[in-house]
């Protein structure tokens, strides 16, 4: 059958024919894009840690790491097969379009769960470990399971999850947790629904058809443009905040004024449309804030990575530049 025949046949019917699953759809399942915000999120966490660690302790850490959270995203694409095969955006993922069954992801995502959480144990430490299994249950559990499906404020609340992983690498370092980590956390737990209510503005539909009460279909797109605007404003000092820990430097301080303005900026001129004139342009402001909110986060954590390297080399320390004539400062 020809693969506009199966389209076609698929369409009919509602429900994906067979397909043998190949290595890219078990790949597919991990959430790649997901997963690579994780392990950059985690490295950052790992390498500003004021503790050193051996590259093969790290390598190991940040592989296992990513590992649980693609362990994650199989089991959400487990549970959300259902709604997956309606919205738009999912339906060419693996299990809707029958290249892999629901009982072949979910078993793939436990399996990955368990390995990931005891190598990373044994590779470090169990405060490391525990805060990943806890990642893993939050996302699956609390966020899909629950979250998700029964109230508006599914990604405010489960936007913790996304947030965890530069605590995981901090305390695979550390062997704990401090200010640092948890601002980090913080950092990505308050940026998480203003990135994902402006896709939801130009992905409403999506979310309507398949039950999913996002903000945008339970209190209206004005309403989430008040609460995109509401929570960058809230999460400015909270990225400033970083800059009084051991961990801020003069490239955050700097990365944390322009990505803050243009952020801000993006907020703002969302907050000020009305619908008519943001169909008018096919939502063009709304998905250029979601791109740019993406850059934000990125920025953000490589201005950190930017300052350990700094402090590595011993041009800044505790946060400030070093007082030393040899520098000029």
């Amino acid at each position: 059958m020809s693969d506009a025949s199966l389209n076609a046949s698929q369409s009919q019917t509602g429900t994906a024919q067979p397909q043998d699953a190949g290595f890219s759809d078990f790949v597919a399942l991990l959430k790649p894009r997901v997963m690579s915000l994780v392990v950059f999120t985690a490295l950052v966490g790992l390498l500003a840690a004021p503790v050193g660690v051996h590259p093969v302790v790290g390598f190991t850490a940040i592989l296992f790491i990513a590992i649980g959270g693609g362990a994650s995203g199989a089991l959400n694409m487990w549970w959300d097969a259902d709604i997956d095969r309606i919205m738009k955006r999912t339906r060419k993922r693996p299990i809707p379009s029958g290249r892999i069954t629901e009982g072949e992801a979910f078993g793939f995502g436990i399996a990955l769960s368990a390995i990931s959480v005891i190598m990373l144990g044994l590779a470090t430490n169990m405060v490391a470990a525990g805060l990943l299994a806890f990642t893993i249950f939050f996302y699956v559990v609390i966020y899909s399971m629950w979250l998700k499906r029964w109230t508006p404020q599914n990604i405010v609340i489960g936007g913790a999850a996304g947030a965890f992983p530069p605590m995981i690498g901090w305390a695979a370092a550390t062997g704990g947790v401090s200010i640092e980590s948890v601002l980090m956390f913080a950092l990505i737990f308050m940026w998480t629904p203003p990135h994902f209510w402006a896709l939801a503005l130009f992905m409403k539909s999506d979310y309507d058809e398949a039950g999913v009460p996002m903000l945008t279909s339970t209190h209206g797109r004005r309403v989430t443009r008040n609460h995109i605007l509401a929570y960058t404003v809230l999460l400015v000092p909270v990225s400033f905040a970083l800059l009084a820990t051991s961990i801020g430097g003069p490239a955050y301080l700097i990365a944390a004024v322009a990505l803050n303005a243009l952020f801000l900026r993006g907020a703002w001129r969302i907050w000020r449309r009305d619908e008519t004139a943001a169909e008018a342009d096919h939502y063009r402001v709304e998905k250029k804030v979601f791109k740019h909110s993406l850059y934000y986060l990125f920025g953000l954590f490589t201005a950190i990575l930017i300052d350990a390297s700094l402090r590595g080399m011993g041009v800044i320390v505790d946060g400030g530049l070093m007082p030393l004539a040899g520098w000029g400062i």
